[in-house]
């Protein structure tokens, strides 16, 4: 739909042709440059969405356009590529390159993208350190080091300046605040709101912790727009 980063219609997913539906979603909007906090419980398919949005999965049924692409009629290398050119992902295992140093792991969008190292400018690595130092990573010492040799939480924030790097329209986050500490989350959802509304990027965020829905322009639960959650309960 014209105006939304993510649009889903009549969505059904399920893991095996005979399972019941993961997911069952009729109607799902989100707005360009709209900052939204996606709650469920572990189990509740939350993940499932990011990937279906991502194109990483196929649904069963329905339409999911992603900032105008139907990403439910593309084909797997076309997913691929909105993926590479438009999409910034925060895994919740991060996927970083561990032979890799945390410079070059951020600036892996922009070597597969090239609307993306038009929109980080002529110096991706000089772009990659002011997001890096953002995010509380500005030290030349930690910068050079490998990114397995990082701790949990540092590699967190690694895996956030890749994705937003290069000016995605719409950044996802599969609850990649889980390994901070109270202070450093607070500080991280700032920076990550802030970086989103400084490229214009829509933000999904999706958490457990129902606490941290007051950082976003709006909050709603999975529960509340996935048929299949409400056949469980009433089951």
């Amino acid at each position: 739909m014209k105006g939304s980063a993510i649009a889903i219609e009549g969505l059904r997913f399920a893991w095996t042709r005979d399972a019941p539906a993961l997911l069952d979603i009729n109607r799902f909007e989100l707005a360009r440059g709209e900052r939204l906090f996606l709650r469920g419980p572990s189990g509740s398919g939350k993940s499932t969405l990011l990937g279906l949005i991502a194109g990483v999965l196929e649904p069963q049924a329905g339409q999911i356009e992603v900032l105008g692409h139907d990403m439910s009629a593309l084909s797997s290398a076309r997913r691929d590529r909105v993926r590479a050119d438009h999409l910034g992902v925060i895994f919740q295992l991060f996927n970083l390159v561990p032979y890799l140093s945390v410079v070059s792991n951020v600036t892996l969008p922009v070597r597969f993208s090239k609307a993306r190292r038009r929109a980080a400018g002529g110096d991706a690595g000089a772009e990659a350190r002011r997001l890096l130092a953002r995010l509380g990573l500005e030290d030349d010492e930690i910068l050079s080091r490998r990114v397995m040799d990082l701790s949990v939480g540092q590699q967190q924030r690694v895996a956030a300046a890749r994705a937003l790097i290069g000016g995605p329209g719409l950044v996802i986050a599969d609850e990649p605040t889980s390994a901070l500490d109270a202070d450093t989350r607070d500080r991280f959802i700032e920076l990550l709101t802030d970086e989103a509304r400084r490229s214009g990027a829509a933000l999904l965020f999706v958490s457990h912790d129902a606490a941290l829905a007051p950082h976003f322009d709006r909050g709603i639960d999975l529960a509340d727009i996935n048929a299949s959650a409400h056949r469980l309960e009433t089951a």
